[in-house]
């Protein structure tokens, strides 16, 4: 197989031999005519770039041609973007304007990791989470790579800090997304459903989050929409999974945005390549697709309308571990609708409106049998509906200090049929927010606020207080400290059956520090967490349930010490217990390991356009449940350390006139045994380890742009 691998990547890099390269160099200056070292020099959409010298010069080679963006960036000053056209050498003398005002300002950080193209104290760009080893473009994958996420792998979600998949909502523009995630098998995690190159921002908050957003116990994923393309686009991928097409038209007034994607994706190649653990009856297989509307109503206003739809099926087969023998079949076909209309308009007199509305559907048909057993098939069928409307107002106080007002309202409907039996409830969510930003200096500032929740299947209300400070030690350095409490509904499964419950509760507080340096970001936090009023299952349904996080966390980015490499390290202890669901008492639960570190490393090689990554993850053993103890050792058990290695290579190039990514990428390398836990018998007697469905995966594609230069961009479309 590696054979084959290795033929493949060979044949790729062909086009090395044809490559035409053309030299771009200056010189960056600040107003004042003074050279400035450490400018981030490139051309937009591309890898290709240098940084400026102490004289300020700068020279790097490139294939592109055409009309491109060439884009200057430095810490205190304002972004530069000329147009030009390229496909011969060139120079080009570059001035940056400072931002003195921005420079000095301290922002609010703690338990917020920003992803963003834009803001000053990005983390990461959706560029890093596509090119990010092991993560295939998923969001959630590449933001397990950072402190306070766990390694889980047989369950949906981000799990945080000792919080469950559940306790973290993602919203896109402001409202929550209800199925954020693909509909998977069981001990099998789906990925999540939407690109990161759908987002112009993307910020991963891992406790202490804004008053805008509710109903996440411990995390919040928050997802901004782009605007306007810069201009007109059309793509086309192929890849060992599937086609993929997609166009982008930006109008001659450029006023106005439309375009759509799809793909196809179906696995029997891959599967008759790679071995799965169960047998497939139904080889994964189905299709994306996803519309987009954006128009510019006025020099202030933009409206954002975006359809997104996914159809799938598959089915396996594995070895019975309650009845030795016997097959055991699981079959899921799975339909998802989601739409979101965002609105923004300045109202005048420093007030700002924006106002958004969304509606998703999911449908999940589940057939799950053991064959040629006398016990019937179990058949289920699932349905969730989610319409919510927001309206948020902002308004500015003074030159930085801000104030946000805002409500929404949300209907749930969850239908479910199990086997005939039927379990429905639909419920009423209405929230409030009010929310202040206030600058006492413009480094010292301060974060106020409060939500407001009512629901109507629960008839409780609840009044969040949260709070933040920010104190900007120099240019570089910044302390933090936040608090907070937060609420969220008991998951659906359990309130189909009783309406007898109340919110779950945690309180979250937080001291972190932070450098933030051109090339280097450090970050260490200090958090407690504290939750009460957990679902119990046993002896019967209650909020009785209790339970604690705290831990340390630590982040290192490194973009200068070695040449064309960019890394980043992340290490996480978390000391954590709960008493909730069957659980006899207080105890570690099954998907919190208490260290878990990860190091991303990148490497750029200019002179054949290759971008090299590998990703390495360590998190010691978690616990799990085994029967065949005495109450008094629940949980004792331990899975095995979690050690694996990713690696991905990215090959830039042009064909004709489109440009054009090849990409491969494999999961954990060194076939290392991913052991999540165990699965017991009823009697006992059995059991099988929960782990991924093969020992690796390797995804080989190639990606094609015409009329813009997207190449990271297609990285993604896997």
């Amino acid at each position: 197989m590696f054979k084959l691998f290795s033929t493949l990547i060979i044949f790729t890099c062909i086009p090395l031999l044809l490559q035409a390269q053309s030299t771009i160099s200056g010189r960056v200056t600040d107003a004042k005519k003074r050279p400035l070292a450490g400018v981030n020099i490139t051309i937009k959409g591309s890898y290709d770039g240098a940084t400026s010298a102490k004289d300020g010069t700068f020279t790097f080679t490139s294939t592109a041609n055409g009309e491109r963006f060439i884009t200057a960036s430095l810490t205190g000053y304002q972004t530069l973007e000329i147009k030009a056209e390229l496909g011969t050498s060139q120079q080009f003398n570059l001035v940056l304007k400072e931002t003195v005002n921005q420079l000095n300002m301290v922002t609010i950080s703690a338990g917020s990791f920003e992803a963003s193209d834009e803001k000053k104290n990005t983390v990461l760009k959706p560029l890093d989470i596509v090119t990010t080893a092991g993560a295939n473009a998923d969001i959630v994958s590449a933001l397990k790579t950072l402190p306070g996420a766990q390694q889980v792998g047989e369950k949906e979600g981000l799990f945080v800090r000792g919080g469950t998949g559940y306790e973290t909502q993602t919203f896109i523009d402001g409202m929550m997304v209800r199925n954020a995630f693909f509909s998977g098998m069981p001990d099998f995690a789906a990925r999540g459903r939407f690109s990161p190159f759908l987002f112009k921002g993307t910020t991963f908050s891992s406790g202490g989050y804004s008053a805008q957003y509710g109903q996440g116990l411990s995390s919040a994923l928050v997802l901004e929409s782009t605007d306007l393309p810069e201009r007109s686009s059309y793509s086309l991928g192929i890849g060992s999974v599937g086609p993929s097409v997609g166009v982008d038209i930006l109008t001659k007034d450029k006023k106005k945005a439309y375009g759509f994607e799809a793909d196809y994706f179906n696995l029997s190649p891959y599967f008759k390549i790679m071995k799965q653990k169960q047998e497939p009856t139904i080889a994964p297989q189905g299709t994306n697709g996803s519309a987009n509307y954006r128009l510019k109503t006025s020099k202030t206003g933009m409206l954002k309308i975006f359809v997104t739809g996914s159809y799938q099926r598959f089915g396996f087969e594995g070895e019975s571990l309650e009845y030795p023998g016997f097959k055991e079949a699981f079959e899921l076909e799975s339909y998802n609708i989601y739409t979101n209309i965002n609105y923004k308009e300045n109202l005048g007199k420093g007030w700002r409106m924006n106002l958004g509305t969304s509606y998703s559907t999911n449908r999940d048909r589940i057939y799950m049998d053991t064959i040629n057993k006398v016990p019937a098939p179990t058949r289920v069928k699932a349905r969730q509906d989610l319409s919510q409307v927001r309206l948020m107002f902002t308004k500015g106080l003074g030159k930085f200090s801000v104030l946000r007002i805002g409500s929404e309202y949300q209907y749930g409907d969850e239908r479910s049929r199990f086997n005939g039996f039927d379990a429905n409830y639909v419920d009423g969510y209405t929230a409030g927010f009010v929310e202040s930003d206030v600058y006492f200096t413009p480094r010292f500032v301060g974060r106020f606020g409060a939500r407001y929740e009512y629901t109507s299947i629960l008839a409780r209300s609840n009044v969040a207080p949260r709070a933040s400070l920010a104190y900007k030690l120099d240019n570089k350095s910044q302390v933090a400290f936040a608090y907070g409490d937060f609420y969220q509904k008991p998951e659906p499964q359990y309130l189909r059956f009783t309406h007898e419950l109340g919110f779950m509760k945690a309180t979250h507080y937080i001291a972190s520090y932070q450098r933030l340096a051109q090339f280097h970001t450090f970050r260490a936090e200090l958090f407690y967490k504290k939750y009460h009023d957990l679902v119990k299952t046993t002896p019967d349904y209650s909020n009785n349930g209790t339970g604690y996080a705290k831990g340390l966390e630590v982040f290192w980015r490194d973009r200068k010490s070695i040449k064309n490499a960019d890394y980043w390290i992340s290490y996480s202890y978390l000391d954590t217990k709960r008493d909730y669901l069957n659980y006899p008492y207080e105890v570690q639960p099954d998907f919190a390991a208490n260290h878990t570190a990860t190091l991303v490393y990148k490497h750029y090689i200019p002179s054949t356009q290759l971008n090299l990554g590998a990703t390495y993850t360590f998190a010691t053993g978690r616990p799990y449940f085994n029967p065949n103890r005495p109450e008094s050792e629940f949980m004792k058990d331990r899975t095995r350390t979690l050690n694996t290695l990713s690696v991905n290579v990215n090959y830039l190039t042009s064909i004709g006139k489109a440009f054009t990514v090849f990409v491969f990428t494999m999961t954990n390398v060194l076939g290392n045994d991913q052991e999540y836990g165990f699965r017991y018998s009823s009697d006992k007697l059995r059991r099988n380890m929960v782990g991924p469905m093969a020992p690796r995966f390797f995804y080989l594609g190639m990606f094609m742009s015409f009329g813009i230069d997207r190449r990271q961009e297609q990285i993604d479309r896997q």
